[in-house]
């Protein structure tokens, strides 16, 4: 019996990156999937790719987490195709810019918010009834170090994913009566995102220190693991936790923090 045999998974931005990696895990553990993403062809091969490996039911909803209704959609879908919901994975990504605070916008600080509060709270409140329903639910949302450590240049990244994380232990509280356990993941791994912006400002990459293991991490190997073990009846006591999965990153500060100009 697999870990996650006759369970369903919805992963938002799961057509690349550690999203992928994190659907490639559930479904080689038995979990039918529903991968929301914003590029379509990445998405739908994704799916493909899920249906053809590991023989399990998946689905491609092309889902911008910034529009409410589209989010409602994707849920949706997930209980039409698969009968309900199990797992809510919040992974989706929008990117941001890369300069002082003083000099952000208020448009580039809302879509932080957009991409990561909002789509959050959309798509929890949305599964909350299913995972209700059956005494049983897991959700586990990225956030990330930046935030925690407060890194230069990506403001509205950093308040919008620390207040995703605030968000995960709140429902984690109210929702704990129902069995629905609420997990935040703090990655440190090299992603599609991660290589597109140290491409964009290369004095980020001559300013980054790698984690404490020495190396950046792998999806596949470091991250999707993790979060198998959160989706998991191993993890049925675990709700409200931050496990940073960057290589001890977290413990003295790694990462970057780079002069920035004026």
């Amino acid at each position: 019996m697999k870990k996650l045999s006759q369970r369903s998974a919805i992963i938002t931005g799961a057509g690349d990156g550690i999203g992928l990696a994190i659907a490639r895990r559930f479904a080689s553990e038995g979990a039918n999937v529903l991968v929301a993403e914003l590029n379509a062809e990445k998405g739908a091969a994704a799916a493909r790719q899920l249906r053809d490996e590991f023989g399990i039911e998946a689905e491609f909803v092309a889902t911008d987490v910034r529009d409410k209704s589209q989010v409602l959609h994707m849920v949706d879908v997930a209980v039409e195709r698969f009968g309900g919901v199990d797992i809510l994975v919040n992974n989706a990504w929008g990117g941001g810019t890369f300069r002082r605070a003083e000099n952000k916008s208020d448009e580039e600080i809302q879509n932080g918010l957009d991409m990561n509060v909002w789509a959050g709270f959309w798509a929890m409140k949305a599964v909350f009834p299913h995972m209700k329903a059956k005494n049983r639910g897991r959700i586990i949302n990225l956030c990330s170090i930046n935030g925690v450590n407060a890194y230069t240049g990506t403001l509205e990244y950093n308040v919008s994913k620390e207040a995703l994380r605030a968000m995960t232990r709140s429902v984690a509280r109210e929702w704990a009566p129902h069995q629905i356990c609420a997990n935040v993941i703090c990655p440190a791994a090299m992603t599609v995102a991660l290589v597109k912006l140290l491409e964009q400002s290369p004095d980020l990459a001559k300013g980054a220190q790698f984690p404490p293991m020495g190396r950046i991490g792998d999806p596949d190997k470091d991250i999707a693991g993790v979060a198998l073990f959160l989706a998991s009846d191993d993890a049925s006591f675990v709700t409200g936790n931050t496990l940073f999965v960057d290589g001890g990153t977290h413990i003295n500060g790694g990462g970057w923090n780079v002069e920035l100009p004026e």
